[in-house]
């Protein structure tokens, strides 16, 4: 199971709690390599084998042989029992700040430090209710249906890096949020009818933020500039930006001015045919009536 007491099993098969580490993102593979080094040598100094120190922190062997040898992602609350179990005085606690860094996918990383850095995001979801806009529930609800399935890990992983990308609606300098919403991705009930009234009471409580307005597209609309998919339109204070759309550049990044200039268009439009932010907060109150 080990060679002097080093964690070097391997196993595929666990469904215990943690993530993955993606094979492809170098910085996350060198930070978890290293927390998982610090680990095995805390542990190693007060003479502790993997065997006991799993019973001791109340997770499965195979957890600790992943994380100490770095291919798992420890949670923060193994950091914090571990610390414990090693008597590691917060040393062990305080790496989970170089975990929080790296826990996520490198994708949604880059997304979240550009709505980080944005002063305005403009945003159109012909297809879900944006990841901005989601309650945990509903978010946890959307994952569950992918096909093929994920991991409950895989699930949870998602709803915790969507969560966090919320940080943007409580930035001291808040930039201005602007999203439009096609009427038929509020009147799904995904997940059940709790989930739906409570995933529509929280846009309710967001729109009512001075810097966010959220629109709705009713359906019975007989123009709509969205047909070609998706926006997204990120604005920085230097007068950069940066934007997406599957109807521009395939779907890829683009910060070329003609580019952007087609996304604001078409965004402006959709503002334009969708219900004003006060006729859409009263579309949803009467949508939560209904639900």
């Amino acid at each position: 199971m080990s060679v002097n007491g080093e964690a070097t099993r391997d196993e595929d098969n666990t469904d215990e709690p943690g993530w993955e580490v993606d094979q492809d993102d170098d910085w996350a593979l060198a930070v978890i390599a290293t927390v998982g080094r610090q680990l095995r040598l805390r542990r190693e100094s007060v003479e502790m084998r993997v065997g006991d120190f799993a019973a001791a922190v109340g997770y499965g062997e195979d957890l600790v042989y992943k994380i100490e040898s770095g291919k798992r992602i420890p949670r923060p609350e193994y950091l914090d029992t571990a610390d414990e179990v090693l008597n590691a005085g917060g040393l062990v606690a305080a790496m989970k700040e170089d975990v929080k860094k790296v826990r996520y996918p490198k994708r949604v990383r880059d997304l979240a430090q550009m709505e980080a850095r944005a002063v305005e995001l403009q945003l159109y979801d012909p297809v879900n209710v944006h990841g901005l806009l989601q309650t945990s529930d509903h978010a946890r609800a959307l994952f569950r249906m992918r096909r093929p399935r994920y991991a409950e890990e895989e699930v949870e992983r998602g709803v915790a890096a969507r969560t966090a990308r919320k940080a943007v609606f409580e930035r001291d300098s808040a930039p201005e949020l602007s999203f439009v919403q096609d009427e038929w991705t509020l009147r799904r009930q995904l997940g059940g009818r709790p989930i739906a009234r409570q995933q529509l009471e929280h846009l309710l409580v967001i729109g009512e933020l001075p810097h966010v307005e959220i629109q709705v597209m009713p359906i019975d609309r007989e123009e709509h500039a969205g047909v070609d998919g998706s926006i997204e339109v990120l604005k920085f204070e230097d007068g950069t930006a940066v934007g997406r759309s599957p109807g521009v550049a395939n779907g890829r990044p683009v910060t070329d001015p003609r580019q952007l200039r087609i996304l604001e268009l078409r965004y402006g439009i959709i503002r334009a045919q969708a219900l004003t932010p006060r006729e859409s907060a009263a579309f949803v109150e009467q949508l939560l009536r209904e639900t």
